[in-house]
């Protein structure tokens, strides 16, 4: 797949033994890391989709830690290579990866598991309250060409 301007994936090295299992989600020491925000997680249900929306400023770093989820990115930036291209990640336990999405890219996740999947975000800025950096669409209704509705692959 040809990632979208920006967006960047790193596969996780799951490390596991007899007590469980352990794996680095995000180092500052790495070339994927600029700066931190804040960290928080969210869990979506089954068949729910959370998005459109995009960020002027922030680096968003996605990561599914239990269940599945279909990420998904749509270009829509004026000016990049990318423009109109559309990416889909499907990440969680079966598929531990990091994603990144640059400002400016239009992105949700749609939950794929039972009961619910937990999702880790990894912000380059803290949410603001009163002036969220943060664009919103309705996820079935608007311009975009994806439809959340489709069989998943």
């Amino acid at each position: 797949m040809r990632l979208i301007n920006g967006v960047k994936v790193k596969a996780l090295k799951v490390i596991p033994d007899d007590r469980g299992r352990l794996f680095e989600i995000l180092r500052r020491d790495e070339p994927l890391f600029s700066r931190f925000g804040q960290v928080y997680c969210t869990t979506v249900n089954p068949g729910v989709v959370k998005g459109w929306h995009y960020h002027k400023k922030q680096v968003d770093h996605f990561v599914c830690v239990g269940g599945m989820i279909k990420l998904v990115a749509y270009d829509s930036r004026p000016r990049s290579s990318t423009k109109g291209q559309v990416n889909e990640f499907f990440l969680g336990v079966h598929s531990p990866l990091l994603v990144q999405i640059p400002p400016g890219v239009y992105h949700g996740f749609k939950g794929l598991s039972h009961p619910e999947a937990i999702v880790i975000n990894i912000p380059t800025e803290p949410y603001r309250h009163g002036r969220p950096d943060e664009f919103r669409l309705d996820p079935h209704h608007n311009d975009l060409p994806y439809d959340w509705n489709q069989v998943d692959r």
